[in-house]
């Protein structure tokens, strides 16, 4: 159980404070409510170029990290289709100086055109070794539009396309800035070795005379339900031909959400999965494979991921996935498997508690989910599930017309016997 209170200040930043005495630390977490889903189509990968740019120095504190260094401390950030997160550790007896940090870039950024084009060259640099120069690194530039025809998830949170990072201007970066960079639009989560006074009178100083902004509400096209099954092949420089399925799926706040992520472990969570035991154990068909969610906030994805082995036809290799797929639509699961799946699920929430900055983090997505305590709820929803609530979730997800695959196929002459290149997951920059 984490324990947290939680205040708001005028300006609108939401803030929670979570005690741990029993660590030296303190975790300053700063989440914006802008992902990749916020652009554009035609002004793509700015939510990513902005984590970057945030680190590039303010007004006032020209390098970020050296003062933060200076005290002990190490930061880091990430950006999701749905958010931007940023996050500091220091030494509990630091923790002002992560406050003067992260509330004076939150103010005063510094735009500079210098500063724009080492960023735009970082991401760019990124954009290439990452997705378009590694085997395997452009499938979900390939992949999300597949799957997504409408909703802005079609597009990877790295950008659409490397020319968007390359012609993003100063105005343009400006106004995203002002959009989306303010207290009304933040979730300020402050954790570890400090009292709940003292972190509600360190916000106070150095968050509360910011101007609060406008809170941004989101309009974004809501993704048609998928009535036809989609097919893309491609052919590349890669070792072993790969095949990847995806399903639409409800959102992270959804009631079934829960019953849908279990769905995706009784297909692909481990060794002892209904795909892995079946096609790369029995079958010899791949030399890996897999399923997971992509977890998102909107409706979001039930993703299969595979290698075939060397020679395997990929038609045979769907038609074989697409039979074990068919059998867990027209069959319940045992309650032994289910409790199992359950079992396995809720000890994953549990070590996420550990760490001191994870359970930062936790709160913070909880908030803006709506749900600050969604992380110790999460147990018993989970254990909730039934497996007529996994039969029907199923019958839903798993339907034919509802999939997009992808045939990522090696070129002839390319294959190797064996390849222990790591699967691209669904990509957090």
């Amino acid at each position: 159980m984490i324990q947290f209170k939680e205040f708001t200040l005028e300006n609108g930043l939401q803030c929670l404070v979570h005690e741990d005495p029993t660590t030296p630390l303190a975790v300053l977490n700063i989440l914006y409510n802008v992902g990749s889903r916020d652009e554009v189509e035609t002004h793509t990968g700015f939510a990513h170029l902005f984590e970057h740019l945030m680190f590039s120095g303010s007004v006032n504190i020209p390098s970020y990290d050296e003062p933060l260094q200076q005290a002990g401390g190490e930061n880091n950030a990430f950006t999701s289709p749905d958010l931007t997160n940023y996050y500091l550790t220091v030494p509990a007896d630091n923790i002002e100086t992560g406050f003067w940090l992260e509330s004076d870039r939150m103010l005063s950024l510094a735009f500079s055109e210098q500063g724009l084009e080492v960023q735009r060259k970082v991401v760019v640099e990124e954009f290439k070794q990452n997705y378009l120069n590694q085997p395997y690194g452009d499938v979900w530039l390939k992949l999300r539009p597949l799957a997504y025809q409408q909703h802005p998830y079609k597009w990877a949170t790295i950008g659409k396309e490397i020319s968007h990072i390359e012609n993003a201007v100063m105005d343009d970066v400006r106004a995203f800035f002002q959009k989306h960079y303010s207290p009304a639009n933040a979730i300020l989560v402050v954790a570890g070795n400090i009292t709940f006074e003292r972190a509600k009178e360190l916000t106070d100083k150095w968050f509360g005379p910011i101007p609060a902004g406008e809170k941004y509400e989101r309009n974004l096209p809501v993704e048609p339900r998928q009535t036809e099954a989609r097919f893309l092949q491609v052919e590349a420089d890669v070792p072993l031909t790969a095949l990847y399925k995806t399903y639409h799926m409800p959102g992270r706040m959804h009631p079934d959400y829960h019953a849908a992520d279990l769905l995706s472990e009784v297909l692909g969570n481990g060794n002892s999965s209904r795909l892995y035991n079946e096609l790369v154990k029995e079958q010899q068909l791949f030399n890996n494979i897999g399923a997971f969610v992509t977890g998102s906030m909107e409706p979001g994805l039930l993703i299969i991921q595979g290698k075939l082995n060397k020679g395997v036809d990929p038609q045979h290799a769907n038609t074989a996935i697409e039979t074990i797929i068919e059998k867990v639509r027209t069959e319940h699961i045992s309650d032994q498997e289910l409790q199992k799946l359950k079992n396995q699920s809720e000890t994953s929430i549990v070590f996420s508690e550990i760490e001191l900055l994870n359970r930062a983090m936790n709160l913070a997505f909880g908030k803006l989910m709506g749900n600050p305590n969604h992380v110790n709820e999460e147990g018993a929803k989970v254990q909730a599930v039934t497996v007529e609530d996994i039969y029907r979730q199923a019958q839903e997800i798993l339907r034919p017309d509802n999939c997009s695959t992808l045939f990522y196929l090696a070129r002839p002459g390319q294959e190797t016997e064996t390849e222990n290149q790591e699967e691209p997951s669904m990509e957090m920059e």
